[in-house]
């Protein structure tokens, strides 16, 4: 509510603070949202002098509403630079994280696939593998049609990169696809011996391209080499940083919690 507000953000009286609240009316209709939708105007009655009842004109305000008044306030008042100041800091975060949105989903995606591999590991061990390398180039053979070196050499990749760190969406997901499933068929069907294990796992590797052959999509040798994942998770920790007041005092407008819509 409009009156709720009011004092939170240091305005004394209802006609200086109506008068902002007018300028972010204007300001929303410009933007081209409705300003019908997002002031709503009531009138709510309230006890007078010797119990007398009158009417008293109250707003309710959208989020929005809240951060364009705060945006159309007088900055000469402490709690207006504030509520600004946390806007603009609120906005700064979320761009970073619209940039940053791609990136995370992708190294979201590795860690699966990390974990994944550990459980694999752990299901190759029970059959009886000793040469993990072995057996893990047998999975991408039948996957890339091509050992882990060949297709760091197909792809440009220096060799001492790790592939799955410099691979897309698509490529880590047709890898945590086979890995989960080469682990479940070893399980599953209680495979023992080293010998079995590397055939199962390139067996499955093989089904796999197979499906994305049948699909149309692009053969994972054929994809293209993405940036390190670790080069890009030390490059966000050095330059991630916001600087902005941790905290506003404890009068802030609720309203602010989940930060500007824009």
């Amino acid at each position: 509510m409009a009156r709720d507000l009011q004092p939170l953000l240091g305005y004394a009286t209802w006609e200086h603070f109506a008068n902002v609240i007018e300028k972010a009316k204007m300001a929303c209709e410009s933007a081209g949202a409705d300003p019908d939708y997002q002031f709503r105007e009531v009138t709510k009655g309230i006890t007078a002098g010797k119990g007398a009842e009158v009417q008293r004109a109250d707003m309710f305000l959208s989020r929005y509403a809240c951060y364009l008044i705060a945006m159309n306030g007088d900055p000469r008042k402490p709690e207006i630079g504030l509520a600004q100041t946390y806007f603009a800091v609120q906005t700064r975060r979320q761009e970073v994280r619209d940039q940053q949105h791609p990136e995370l989903r992708r190294a979201e995606m590795r860690l699966r696939v990390k974990e994944a591999n550990r459980n694999l590991n752990s299901a190759a061990k029970d059959a009886g593998v000793q040469n993990y390398g072995l057996f893990h180039d047998a999975g991408y053979r039948g996957l890339y049609g091509l050992g882990l070196q060949e297709i760091k050499a197909r792809k440009g990749i220096p060799p001492k990169d790790d592939l799955l760190d410099r691979a897309g969406r698509v490529e880590l997901a047709a890898n945590e696809f086979r890995i989960t499933q080469a682990e479940d068929k070893i399980r599953r069907e209680q495979v023992r011996g080293e010998g079995f294990a590397i055939e199962a796992h390139r067996a499955v590797g093989k089904a796999v391209r197979q499906t994305i052959m049948m699909l149309g999509g692009t053969m994972p040798e054929d994809l293209p080499p993405e940036a390190s994942i670790k080069r890009l998770a030390s490059k966000r920790k050095s330059s991630a940083g916001i600087v902005g007041p941790r905290r506003l005092p404890a009068t802030r407008p609720s309203a602010e919690s989940e930060g500007p819509i824009v």
